[in-house]
């Protein structure tokens, strides 16, 4: 949408240039083993010497190799990664006094703030519901739990982003770099399906 469709030209334009086939999909993290709604865009190219074996015109005037990229996995909900065994209330004075006025819908604290006090404030700190999937991870954003009076924490952190538990961020915030990259175990569902679909009949 908007200055983005640009870029995609550009992109498109660029692996032409460059001796390959490229084409995009928009792909939902949720439907591939990821238990977190997440929805990317990836770019998967293929050399235009390698790509014959694999050509077919994906519509009148358009011939590119052959990709599916479909995925159905069941998705995984918040109830089935999360870590009973932290008891810990790591909420602030002000959000513990929000959270324990919330009411089933509430998708923030915020929705809290305004409605209690008439002040638009919180709306970084979303609600994770039991019964859904983990909202995006993204850099900057507190995850509160609306069941449990807690955030989340960082076992429930690293398996909605399909992390290893001992994996070393070194100096970064497991919430940035986490919210900053794509998923270990999406990159892995792309992988091998390029892998089944060319690579390993090239």
């Amino acid at each position: 949408m908007g200055a983005a469709k640009e870029y995609v030209i550009k992109i498109y334009e660029a692996f032409d240039k460059a001796g390959y086939y490229c084409q995009h999909f928009l792909l939902d993290a949720s439907k591939m083993g990821v238990p977190q709604r997440r929805e990317r865009v990836f770019f998967i190219c293929l050399r235009k010497d390698l790509a014959k074996p694999f050509l077919h015109y994906a519509d009148m005037f358009t011939e590119l190799p052959k990709i599916e990229m479909e995925f159905n996995f069941k998705k995984i909900l918040f109830k089935e990664i999360i870590d009973l065994k932290d008891k810990e209330e790591s909420l602030s004075n002000l959000d513990g006094q929000l959270w324990e006025k919330r009411i089933l819908g509430d998708t923030d604290l915020s929705d809290i703030s305004l409605r209690e006090r008439n002040i638009l404030s919180r709306f970084n700190a979303k609600f994770l519901y039991q019964n859904k999937v983990a909202n995006t991870i993204t850099a900057g954003e507190q995850c509160v739990l609306f069941d449990l009076k807690r955030n989340r924490n960082k076992k429930e952190l690293l398996k909605c982003g399909t992390y290893p538990k001992d994996y070393n961020f070194l100096k970064l915030k497991p919430e940035y770099l986490i919210g900053m990259s794509v998923p270990p175990v999406m990159t892995a569902q792309i992988s091998t399906q390029i892998y089944s679909q060319w690579l390993s009949k090239l």
